[in-house]
């Protein structure tokens, strides 16, 4: 069943109502066309256009694949939220956090005008508010469950059309009829790909056929493992189908999902090709043909309802909607009795009460395919957007059938992405919905149930055990948790529990958090760790990767419960707390069955003495014990402890509590507190120990778990909550002591806080690590503040930014690397980031944009924040004491630290345990033992800076926080031998080896003298003075030395020189001829390269092409040297951009590239500076792996990996002196001969200069003689240019010789050398300054590649004289000036009858430079004049397409007389060039005469200084700021126009030529056989300033020339502006080689180069000769970084500077190359030719 089966379907949905449904036009509906293409074709009641603006009416537009979204992080209440393109530009968002994405797949909507779904009104011009809207919905659901039955009574709501009764049963016994068909085919077919194993299997299949025929069908299903290629093999093979059938067969499971590929009765075979292809894991059934064409006509009727949503009767657009939605919420028209005969519904009804057809549907999505699920949840989507009231009953039927929804998904579902699951993100993050379906169905608790049922593995039959059994335990090396489909388990129970409406339940109802709490437990302690002591780890498990995967789930799950306490009162605050208290000690007593007693103990206390302190703590050794980093009940504790303003004295006291000591006294004693805080303690314990290096014998899986612990995603919802709790036991405790000595125990440093220096537990280095580790500990609970005082999110997150910049100025990627993934996904952190830092753009090609801290943010930073490493911290203390150094002047600042701040809530107390006796011990050994470990080995410990560091920190904090009680604990407390920590800061303030503490111990000390004084007694400063005089004496030791040292190497440099003078005079001793020029060394063997041995240059010779395209040209700029203006400035982002792409799509939809009929092919030849001796090149090229094309003959230079295929000669410029003779004299001594040389053709080319003459003669085959070197390298150049001359012959315009004469193919003067003059020059257009010239900026290295080429020119002419002394250079000299002058052409008998005119200058100036340099002024004369005649030639035919603009000044004298002398010997062109004349004026003439003819003059400068520098060197032009033309003929020494009346032999060349061409048959009306090249500066195709003004409406418009359709990938060619498919199967070629559209379009277009931007995947593609490279776009996001592929998602910008590297790139010829070096470092498969 097809589209043809359509029109029967539609009328027998509106019966006789037709005319409702179908245009006047038509009055019956075409076959092969839907309902709603007719109507959006004819413009049905506005169909096609704009929706009709409704008040209060959301949005609803369902996204199709690959259409584009935005979401407002500031405006958006979720990240659900999206809008349309069309929404998203009437709305505002300036300097907003917007984000960019291109759907994957249909069924998301837009969510504009949506109350629910936006912080505030968006102001939308096509989606106002009602007028009646003052209630935001989420308050309280619109609406309770009941039918939506508008059977009985149509909706007649005002403005909308009235439905006949009639019309009304019709169309809903229609819809009912399709969709019980869908489900009584559905009820027969597989929930997965199984493949019965015998053929009564087969046979015994559940079938809806009752005559049960045996004629089977094999279907194979759609997957992302397989590519098309293997897919098509695969068939072909098992099949025996062709290949096209196999393709066919590809193209279909990849679109629908699903195919047929094989129909038999006989089974045997079906299932032998069946378990054939499901070698490869291809999920495939064998099904019987009856039932696999019923449910291709389920998939054609899904299909055919989703039409019907698009649909409209009359001018609405959803009463067809609501028809659909009332079938969707009535039951099945099958009996019951029926049902039940089908075992798999019989386990529906049995859970289901009543089901109606939407149940079933979200039942049966599983044995769908790809295509009609995406349909369906299309459809459903359309339901949603109806009303509010259908929202809340699709979201009730979704709730009803959830289990079933997450069963499939979790365990049967083959197509995860196009689950229904997925659609629970439509409803969950509606707030009134959420909050409907949590109260009312309970979805919560069945999530929390699926949870635990299946983590606990109670999986039965692909069936999650609902209601799950309480005793079951967790097994981390099951199925489920090597799953990775949990985590959107989570998401959905995250999305539910984050609306403010379910968070309102949960804070009031505390059977919530009971039931989260009991799932929490199951992942309490689970896979614990035990030091490995002796012996390394055998065997190294990967569990723990899904265990902490799990953990990040749950624990943002953990995150969202907390944050909804906000919400509740302090009574119900505390009944959370004590709920999860009972939960946490049923754990730590092992009360819970599924606790593993082996592994843990129960909780045992012990006696710890600490000084003249002891007390009970509870014992455990971290060295012997098991330890988990998953204590999932804690960190919820620690979330809801958060809430201190309601756990504040003043919050408690009203409900019998004077503060929440006795809140939690009244559950946990002391040892309940401590038995409490033990687990968090016992993993900050393990952590320093793993840090320290006493877990490596654990291998990386314990150091895999510590780095994820702390890792920036994982850190604030574990780590940090762990740190909480352990800070909370000194508020909750009533002794501080008996938390300290805990912390103490637990790090087992009883005995170094005792006095010992040496641990019976930890050896040296591990010892004081630990005491590092420990006073971490300390500092982070004495001075962390974010938890205890109820940090708002916006000030934390300024916090992180500025502690995370404070190390380095870094990019934004790097940032959000630094900081904790919810702060960075909060709407505050952008905007507090540009608050915070200063955005330095990127400039360059290889910048991104950096975030720099302002200055004044450095005030708050504290060098000792806890989320900083060692490393970190001492690189924040240097930049913090440098600034401090340039502020006050001081060279050894002191860093104070900040106090804590914390003046409200119960954690105002913490700073008391700066008044513990234990603290104070614990400042004080930690100085005194490193004081008196100095002292006994006479160096410091391992650790000693970081521990002297932390110490003095603690100290200071302890006088900041607690001034005059620390400093009187301080004076009066002692402990070693009557010591106190006065007496030991005094001993470190002078100790000789700690000098560096000596400013800190001073502040220290100073103010603890200023609160008791007296007690600080200044001890003797010691060896200070005497050590400053050593300082004294040595600095004037060293002056001393280095004045000598001064002196001794001016006497030997005196020495040196005489003897370089007296090696300088031996040199000019030598015979001149044994002399050597040098040119560097060879890359292979490193030797010197002269003239001893044959060396040569590294070249590349490739095809290339030259636009001729004539427009623009009144455009282009005066002076080309000069830096070129572009579109784009240099700020980032570029300022108002959006408007700029708005105007230029307003003006030409098109991207403005260049048309690709107008361009003239030739080869361009390229060196890479580095060169070789040819015998090592022989070598190197013959023994070496070749990832380049060996059939083109290229090669890969070692040193800088270019591409190459030839060899160029390398020689220095030639010094021979221009000829002096006057011009006027050299014209007239030509030498009439070398006629038979010269191509028959009658253009004066010499047939020796032919790429493919037959008279060249191979070094092979020559005679051996002494220039044997020269012609190998001429070898390199004639393979390589014949090659291509034979493949391009298509390409050539001009006259050639036919193939088997001498003199075919190109002619290399003007393919080659002239092509390479003239893309150097094109190249250079837009660049430099007004202080040189274009010739100046041109590397030497294209100039020895210019001299190289032309050299091999005048071999290939030598090889032809031999017997000539002077090589035949004076007769080709003549010759060429035979061509200059007329007389010889004029007459009946000569040999050149095509006119000069028609020749390209610039050969005639390459010939003359390859054989006779010193005549270059004296042809250029010529040349130039030949130039601008036929300039005017041109000019007349083909100013009739430029557009007129304002006039130029003169440089040429009288124009108009010169031009009409030009063309007045042709009678043709005369009256035409008067008709041009009259059109433009003069100056316009002036304008286009000029632009021309510069580029001949900028080519001809760029050739005469490779050959002649010393001839031609760049005048002095003084302070007149000539133009480019100007400084060009002065450099030159050509005559301007203007003064041609005093040149007579130039009028009479300029005559002859005239009336030669005029006599010509060349000089016809239609053709005037010149062509003018473009003369502006190049630019590539024109792409928007904003990546995302590519997608929407102008995606539309981006139509592929070859298919005619909108490419699903679509590639812009950045020559031409062509839009192409990429690597699809519409426009692939047909031949062996399969070339993609992209590859096809590069032959017609670049030739072999091709430049492609990929919109889609937002990356460029280079491709060359079959090859190719993806290469970073040209745009940046809004902080200055690349995103290939859109994954980031946020709006990107045209970058300029990396916008002109790719079009300098394809100007310089570079692509080749640059593909080659990729390849090299690369494994690359290949392919590229598919693209």
């Amino acid at each position: 069943m097809s589209r043809l089966s359509y029109p029967e379907l539609y009328e027998t949905f509106w019966g006789p109502h037709g005319n409702h449904f179908l245009p006047n036009a038509i009055s019956y509906l075409p076959v092969q066309l839907l309902l709603s293409e007719v109507q959006t074709r004819y413009g049905f009641h506005g169909a096609g256009g704009e929706d009709p603006i409704i008040a209060g009416k959301s949005c609803g537009h369902i996204f199709m694949k690959g259409e584009s979204c935005y979401r407002c992080k500031d405006c958006a209440l979720d990240d659900s939220c999206v809008m349309c393109v069309r929404c998203f530009h009437a709305t505002h968002h300036e300097n907003h956090n917007v984000t960019f994405y291109i759907a994957q797949q249909s069924g998301g909507c837009c969510d504009c005008g949506d109350q629910e779904a936006w912080r505030y009104p968006t102001g939308c011009r096509y989606h106002p508010p009602a007028v009646d809207a003052s209630s935001a919905p989420e308050q309280t659901p619109k609406a309770a469950h009941r039918p939506l039955n508008f059977a009985n009574n149509p909706p007649t709501l005002s403005n909308r059309p009235s439905v006949p009764p009639e019309l009304w049963d019709s169309m809903s016994r229609t819809v009912a009829y399709a969709l019980d068909f869908i489900l009584d085919t559905l009820d027969y077919s597989p929930d997965e790909t199984f493949l019965a194993a015998s053929e009564e299997a087969l046979s015994n299949q559940p079938t809806a056929d009752p005559l049960r025929k045996d004629l089977y069908a094999v279907v194979v299903w759609n997957d992302d493992k397989h590519s098309f290629d293997e897919v098509i093999r695969h068939l072909s093979d098992t099949c025996g189908c062709t290949v096209e059938e196999a393709a066919n067969h590809a193209r279909k499971i990849d679109e629908h999902g699903r195919d047929i590929v094989e129909m038999s009765n006989f089974n045997p075979r079906l299932l032998e090709i069946a378990q054939a292809i499901a070698k490869i894991d291809l999920g495939v059934t064998v099904r019987r043909a009856y039932d696999s064409f019923r449910e291709q006509i389920a998939g054609v009727l899904v299909e055919w309802l989703l039409d019907l949503t698009k649909c409209r009767f009359l001018s609405d657009t959803m009463i067809i909607r609501e028809v659909i939605a009332n079938e969707f919420f009535n039951p099945r028209r099958k009996d019951i009795h029926s049902l039940l005969q089908n075992p798999e519904c019989a386990k529906v009804l049995q859970e289901i009460n009543n089901p109606f057809r939407l149940d079933w549907m979200f039942l049966y999505h599983t044995r769908l395919w790809k295509k009609p699920r995406l349909n369906l949840k299309e459809l459903y989507v359309s339901i949603l957007t109806l009303s509010h009231e259908h929202k809340i009953s699709v979201a009730i039927h979704f709730a009803n059938v959830y289990h079933w929804v997450i069963d499939s998904y979790l365990l049967v579902d083959r197509e995860a992405e196009t689950s229904i699951k997925y659609f629970a993100l439509q409803l969950f993050t509606v707030p009134s919905v959420a909050a409907h379906i949590v109260q009312d169905h309970q979805i919560i608790s069945r999530l929390l149930a699926i949870i635990t049922s299946f983590f606990t593995n109670q999986i039965r039959d692909k069936r999650v055990a609902y209601p799950p059994d309480p005793r079951a335990q967790i097994d981390v090396d099951t199925f489920p948790f090597k799953s990775k489909r949990f985590m959107p388990v989570f998401s959905d129970l995250r999305y539910i529990a984050h609306n403010r409406s379910v968070q309102e339940l949960i804070a009031h109802d505390r059977s919530y958090l009971e039931q989260f709490a009991s799932t929490c437990r199951l992942f309490m302690c689970i896979n614990p760790n035990k030091r490995a002591a002796s012996s390394h780890v055998e065997y190294e498990t990967d569990a723990w990767i899904s265990v902490f995967n799990v953990t990040l789930s749950l624990s943002r799950v953990i995150k969202v419960y907390g944050e909804a306490f906000v919400l509740a009162s302090p009574p119900e605050l505390i009944e959370a707390i004590y709920c999860v208290i009972g939960n946490i000690f049923e754990i730590c007593t092992l009360q819970d069955e599924r606790m593993d007693r082996i592994k843990f103990a129960p909780i045992e206390f012990h006696d710890v003495a600490l000084g003249e302190k002891t007390v009970q703590i509870v014992k455990f050794d971290i060295m012997e014990g098991w330890v988990s980093f998953h204590h999932s009940l804690h960190w919820l504790l620690a979330e809801l402890l958060k809430h201190v303003d309601m756990l504040s004295d003043e919050s408690l006291r009203p409900h019998g509590f004077n503060n929440i000591r006795e809140v939690i006294k009244s559950r946990a004693a002391t040892h309940g507190v401590l038995t409490l805080i033990d687990f968090p303690l016992r993993v900050l314990a393990m952590i320093a120990q793993i840090r320290t290096g006493l877990w490596v014998r654990n291998g990386f899986v314990i150091r895999g778990q510590l780095l994820h612990y702390r890792d920036f995603m994982l850190r604030e919802l574990c780590y940090d909550q762990d740190l909480f709790v352990l800070q909370s036991a000194f508020v909750l405790l009533d002794d501080p002591d008996a938390a300290l000595i805990s912390i103490i125990d637990r790090f087992q440093l009883i005995d170094w806080f005792n006095g010992a220096i040496i641990s019976a537990v930890y050896d040296g280095p591990h010892l004081y690590s630990m005491v590092e580790e420990i006073l971490y500990i300390f500092i982070t609970i004495l001075s962390e503040n974010a938890s205890a005082c109820q940090m708002s999110l916006r000030t934390a997150v300024r916090r992180e930014i500025i502690h995370a910049l404070a190390v380095g100025a870094c990019t934004y990627t790097d940032l959000v690397k630094r900081v904790a993934e919810r702060m960075v996904d909060d709407v505050c952190f952008d905007h507090v980031l540009r608050e915070a830092t200063n955005f330095r753009a990127p400039e360059s090609t290889t910048d991104t944009g950096i975030y720099e801290l302002k200055d004044e943010c450095f005030d708050e930073v504290n060098p000792f924040f806890y989320h900083y490493t060692r490393n970190k911290r001492e690189e924040v203390e240097s930049i913090l004491k440098t600034r401090l150094k340039k502020k006050t002047g001081v060279a050894d600042p002191v860093i104070v630290p900040q106090p804590i701040g914390i003046t409200s809530g119960p954690y105002q107390i913490i700073t008391t345990v700066f008044d513990s006796a234990i603290l104070l011990r614990v400042m004080f050994y930690c100085i005194d033992n490193i004081l008196t470990y100095t002292e006994t080995v006479d160096k410091p410990p391992p650790s000693s800076e970081a521990i002297l560091d932390q110490t003095l920190h603690l100290i200071m904090l302890g006088i900041i926080e607690r001034g005059q009680c620390f400093a009187e604990l301080t004076a009066y407390h002692k402990l070693e031998g009557q010591k106190g920590l006065i007496d030991v800061l005094c001993d470190l303030e002078h100790h000789p080896i700690h000098k560096a503490y000596r400013m800190r111990v001073g502040w220290i000390l100073q103010h603890l003298e200023e609160h008791v004084p007296g007690h600080v007694v200044a001890k003797p400063g010691g060896p200070a003075d005497p050590e400053e005089a050593k300082k004294r004496a040595a600095k004037a030791r060293q002056v001393a030395i280095m004045k000598q040292m001064k002196a001794q190497q001016s006497s030997f440099a005196m020495n040196f020189e005489e003897d370089f003078e007296d090696e300088d005079e031996d040199k000019d001793m030598l015979d001149p001829d044994e002399e050597f020029v040098s040119f560097g060394t060879c890359i292979v063997c490193q030797e010197d390269l002269n003239s001893s041995k044959g060396f040569g240059a590294l070249g590349l010779i490739q095809p290339s092409r030259l636009n001729s395209y004539v427009n623009e040209a009144l455009l282009a700029p005066a002076n080309m040297d000069h830096s070129a203006s572009s579109r784009l400035d240099t700020h980032f982002p570029p300022k108002d951009a959006e408007a700029i792409d708005a105007l230029k799509r307003a003006a030409s939809p098109s991207f403005d590239g260049f048309p690709i009929h107008y361009t003239k092919f030739g080869l361009y030849g390229s060196v890479c500076s580095h060169m070789m001796h040819l015998d090592c090149f022989q070598v190197y090229n013959g023994q070496r792996n070749h990832p380049e094309s060996i059939a083109r003959k290229e090669y890969m230079c070692p040193l800088c990996k270019s591409l190459g295929n030839v060899v160029l000669p390398v020689s220095v410029p030639s010094t021979v002196p221009l000829n002096t003779q006057p011009f006027s004299d050299w014209v007239r001594s030509p030498d009439p001969q070398l006629d038979s040389l010269q191509a028959k053709t009658g253009t004066g080319e010499f047939v020796f200069w032919a790429a493919q003459d037959t008279g060249y003669v191979p070094y092979a085959k020559a005679d051996q003689g002494d220039n044997t070197d020269w012609h190998k390298m001429l070898d390199t150049l004639i393979v390589v240019t014949k090659n291509f001359s034979q493949q391009t012959r298509h390409l050539r315009e001009r006259p050639e010789p036919e193939l088997s004469e001498r003199g075919a193919g190109l002619y290399l003067p003007e393919d080659l050398v002239g092509y390479t003059l003239s893309a150097v020059e094109v190249a250079q257009r837009g660049i430099g300054n007004a202080t040189t010239l274009l010739v100046d900026r041109i590397p030497d290295p294209t100039f020895r590649m210019v001299r190289g080429m032309i050299a091999n020119l005048t071999r290939l002419a030598a090889l032809h004289f031999k017997s000539r002394p002077d090589e035949g250079r004076d007769a080709i000299r003549q010759a060429i000036v035979k061509r200059l002058l007329p007389e010889w052409s004029r007459t009946s008998l000569t040999s050149l009858p095509y006119p000069l005119l028609l020749r390209e200058p610039l050969t005639i100036l390459v010939e003359t430079a390859a054989v006779s340099p010193e005549m270059l002024r004296h042809a250029l004369i010529p040349l130039y004049y030949a130039c601008l005649a036929r300039t005017v030639i041109g000019m007349v035919y083909q100013t009739h397409s430029l557009s007129q603009f304002a006039g130029y000044e003169s440089l040429f004298g009288d124009l108009r007389m010169f031009c009409m002398s030009v063309v007045r010997q042709s009678p043709v062109i005369e009256h035409t060039a008067e008709i041009v004349f009259d059109a433009f004026g003069e100056g316009r003439i002036e304008k286009l005469l000029y632009t021309f003819t510069l580029p001949f003059l900028r080519r001809a400068a760029v050739l005469c200084r490779a050959i002649l520098p010393s001839q031609f060197p760049t005048p002095d032009f003084g302070s007149i700021e000539n133009c480019e033309y100007a400084r060009l003929l002065q450099l030159l020494g050509i005559p301007p126009l203007s003064e041609l009346p005093m040149h007579d032999t130039l009028k009479t060349l300029l005559f002859g030529w005239c009336s030669h061409y005029g006599q010509s048959h060349a000089a016809s009306q239609l053709n005037c056989g010149v062509t003018l090249e473009y003369s502006s500066i190049y630019r590539i195709a024109e792409l928007p300033l904003v990546l995302d003004s590519l997608f929407g409406e102008e995606e539309k418009l981006m139509v592929c020339k070859r298919c005619k359709t909108v490419p699903v990938d679509a590639a812009i060619c950045l020559i031409c502006g062509t839009i192409c498919c990429m690597q699809s199967h519409c426009c692939k070629d047909t031949d062996t080689k399969e070339r993609g559209e992209c590859n096809l379009h590069t032959r017609e277009c670049g030739g072999a180069v091709g430049i492609y931007f990929l919109v889609k995947r937002c990356s460029l593609l280079y491709i060359y000769a079959g090859n190719g490279s993806f290469v970073q776009a040209p745009y940046l996001d809004v902080h200055g970084e690349i995103d290939i592929s859109m994954r980031r998602g946020r709006r990107q910008y045209l970058h300029h500077a990396r916008w002109e590297e790719v079009r300098k790139t394809w100007l310089s010829h570079g692509i080749p190359t640059f593909i080659a070096r990729k390849l090299e470092s690369t494994v690359d498969s290949g392919g590229w030719e598919t693209l």
